[in-house]
């Protein structure tokens, strides 16, 4: 039995999320039914994380394991000429049999693109959160480096949705870096040089929503409905009603996921290089 790693890029807003749900279209359902048919069987596709609805990728990791002979080049090419455009397989390799895209995750980071422009050019609006009203850049860089460290990140998760499930779930997270970064960019098709914040985040794994609602909490810092220095007591209330709200998926994409002797995150890329996209 054969293990084939893929890398995975995807437009995310017109998939109800990564995780295969009955009569939605998501992502690992959709390679899914790409991989039976190359195979000739049901293979179970693991991915390296559960992305939400609306949220994109350009470095997702999955593994399947198969009896199929084609090599990983080959499955390449296939998957890309029977996928949509709005997922693209962008590299394909035979990984050690033991090798579970999840479970051997070292770190995965994240990027929120914040939009500073009242006019988001049409290229890049599925892309990016529009928020042109004034905010303090300062105070919410020094916020982002207050999630850094280990800690109880309960204040900033949503729900399961089964008050079991909360009551069983490990909420302690280790954080590596949480960095508020600026950059000026020139998309194609705008005239004048744009204004991104762009909030990068990188950790083992993550809770439900929790980027998001940490980036929600980030633009009441911003808008002076918190300090900084709140940080550290709302980590301690572990009450998810005292943190910001829960920014919308668009802005959110995956960057990429790092393995054991990978010298970087496969699909990750510099902040502000890839703002513009």
């Amino acid at each position: 039995m054969r293990n084939i790693k893929l890398t995975l890029a995807y437009d995310g807003t017109d998939f109800s999320g990564w995780q295969i749900q009955p009569g939605q279209a998501t992502v690992q359902g959709t390679l899914a039914e790409v991989i039976a048919k190359l195979t000739r069987s049901q293979p179970t596709i693991y991915g390296a994380g559960r992305t939400d609805a609306g949220v994109h990728a350009a470095g997702q990791v999955a593994n399947f394991k198969t009896e199929s002979s084609l090599p990983p080049e080959e499955f390449l090419r296939a998957c890309n000429a029977l996928l949509p455009p709005s997922i693209r397989v962008i590299a394909s390799e035979e990984a050690a049999p033991d090798f579970h895209a999840r479970w051997n995750a070292l770190a995965k980071t994240y990027r929120y693109r914040i939009f500073r422009t009242r006019e988001v050019p049409p290229f890049i609006w599925r892309y990016v959160h529009q928020d042109s009203s004034p905010l303090d850049f300062v105070a919410m860089a020094e916020a982002a480096r207050r999630f850094e460290g280990e800690h109880d990140f309960t204040t900033f998760a949503a729900s399961t949705g089964s008050e079991e499930d909360d009551r069983e779930r490990v909420t302690t997270r280790t954080i590596y870096r949480s960095e508020l970064v600026r950059c000026m960019e020139q998309s194609s098709g705008v005239q004048a040089p744009h204004e991104e914040w762009v909030y990068v985040v990188r950790g083992k794994s993550f809770l439900r929503y929790m980027v998001r609602i940490i980036v929600g909490t980030l633009v009441d810092v911003g808008r002076g409905k918190l300090n900084p220095a709140d940080i550290p007591a709302l980590l301690a209330l572990r009450d998810r009603s005292k943190s910001g709200p829960t920014m919308p998926p668009q802005g959110l994409c995956m960057a990429g996921v790092e393995y054991e002797k990978s010298a970087e995150p496969a699909g990750h890329e510099d902040a502000c290089s890839t703002a513009s996209q």
